[in-house]
């Protein structure tokens, strides 16, 4: 196989998976500190998982991170039973993963509001407001003073 029947694969690939991206979807935002993930939802879906154009997989590479997205799926489960494209910008990368949690339990609870009870208890329907606090003038820090000599 030639490298010009390799990329005309892939991009006919990507053509494909576009189109089952079609359609009606589910659309709702997560956040966490400073990351926010808009969620698409498509129903009647394969499992696929698209971050940022990427593959989930390999945008969260730590298997930590990816467990975090996947679960809101795993709890309910219904993690074949969607196709999810996720936008994710600001924080870092475990903020962003919760964030990405956040956006896809707002859209389960969308599409089937019985999953209320199993996601508020785990709290990922909350927003986690928590954020870096700022800096204070005369502070070396927040709340860090600079060392207090008596002499």
């Amino acid at each position: 196989m030639t490298d010009l029947d390799k990329n005309s694969i892939k991009t006919n690939a990507s053509a494909e998976e576009q189109i089952k991206l079609k359609g009606k979807f589910i659309g709702t935002v997560g956040r966490r500190k400073t990351a926010t993930a808009q969620i698409r939802l498509y129903q009647n879906g394969s499992g696929s998982m698209t971050v940022n154009g990427m593959k989930a997989d390999q945008y969260f590479k730590e298997e930590e991170l990816f467990s975090i997205i996947n679960q809101p799926l795993k709890l309910t489960g219904l993690i074949k039973d969607f196709n999810l494209t996720i936008l994710v910008s600001g924080g870092g990368r475990k903020s962003q993963a919760e964030a990405v949690r956040h956006g896809i339990a707002r859209a389960l609870l969308e599409f089937n509001p019985e999953l209320r009870a199993s996601l508020k208890v785990k709290g990922w329907l909350e927003r986690d407001a928590r954020k870096k606090e700022r800096k204070k003038p005369g502070l070396k820090k927040a709340r860090r003073a600079p060392q207090w000599a008596k002499r």
